[in-house]
């Protein structure tokens, strides 16, 4: 097969946290952000996904967040802004928005809650892609949306101009080798630790959620495994699932990767409700799995 859509977009994409301050967005601290994956090398930020707290987000912070990561970025990288909803309507709007603002690529979430049927879905990703005039990644996560998209959808909407990504977030090897055998879609890992299992079978990279803490390795992971140096990208795989696995495991995302960055001293601000910061008992579970990892800062900063 030849060169897939939306390959540019292949490597190390971060789905960076949205950090707050008494209640507000901080903007200093979400540039900061920012420059650290710019300086570690990632090649694509991701703002206002699930990481950044998007479903808690107003209208205009959602729009906030993704115009301050475009002009800090300011080309240096790619931005891939999270514009979906549950919406079409909405989402059209914010995607617009934000490629007037300068963004690279959309992320759009399957529609939430209302769970439309493999019809809906496709009838609502194909009125993104016609109405806009940036890629679009479709995001499939059914654990947080309640449907999955299918791959026979997927499948059809990979002739569709203008989608050239999938966010493959299933859990499911299966479905990303299915994916990549029949479509010329991109597919991104939507899980850390998957990274590795699906860039075996063809995916160019992961929209991850570790990567706000250790961007250096995910990168040396993913050259690995695109250069086909499976040794190395083995090696580093196993090295990373501990902190994949624990870390994320212990509470929903966006709750211990915040945590994390505060022991480490990059504090993200708080959480807004409803997430809920760790007990006692999985913090200390976090600091010892950071410790194990190999980064030492977090036995010291309570």
């Amino acid at each position: 097969m030849s060169e897939r859509k939306g390959s540019d977009f292949a490597g190390l994409s971060v789905a960076i946290i949205t950090p707050f301050a008494d209640g507000e967005v901080d903007c200093k601290r979400l540039r900061d952000q920012v420059e650290f994956q710019l300086a570690a090398g990632t090649t694509c930020i991701v703002p206002v996904g699930t990481t950044g707290e998007s479903p808690t987000l107003t209208h205009d912070e959602h729009d906030r967040v993704i115009t301050e990561v475009i002009q800090c970025v300011a080309g240096r990288a790619k931005v891939m802004a999270g514009t979906g909803s549950n919406s079409t309507a909405e989402a059209l709007r914010l995607t617009r928005r934000a490629a007037s603002e300068g963004a690279d690529a959309t992320l759009q979430v399957a529609p939430y809650y209302n769970k439309p049927t493999q019809e809906g879905f496709y009838q609502h990703f194909k009125a993104v892609a016609e109405q806009v005039d940036i890629p679009v990644c479709v995001y499939n996560i059914p654990g947080r949306t309640g449907k999955e998209i299918e791959v026979e959808t997927i499948q059809r909407l990979s002739d569709v101009a203008g989608i050239t990504m999938v966010k493959e977030a299933t859990g499911k090897l299966d479905q990303c080798s299915a994916i990549v055998g029949t479509t010329d879609l991109t597919v991104l890992s939507g899980d850390d630790s998957l990274t590795l299992p699906m860039m075996s079978v063809g995916a160019e990279g992961v929209v991850s959620v570790v990567g706000n803490v250790v961007p250096a390795p995910m990168i040396e992971l993913v050259n690995a495994a695109s250069a086909g140096d499976f040794a190395k990208a083995r090696e580093l795989h196993h090295r990373l699932f501990a902190l994949c696995s624990k870390m994320l495991g212990l509470a929903t995302n966006p709750i211990p990767v915040k945590t994390a960055m505060q022991l480490v001293g990059r504090d993200s601000g708080d959480l807004r409700l409803p997430m809920t910061p760790l007990e006692p008992a999985e913090l200390d579970q976090l600091r010892q799995t950071l410790f194990a990892f190999g980064i030492q800062e977090a036995a010291a900063v309570s």
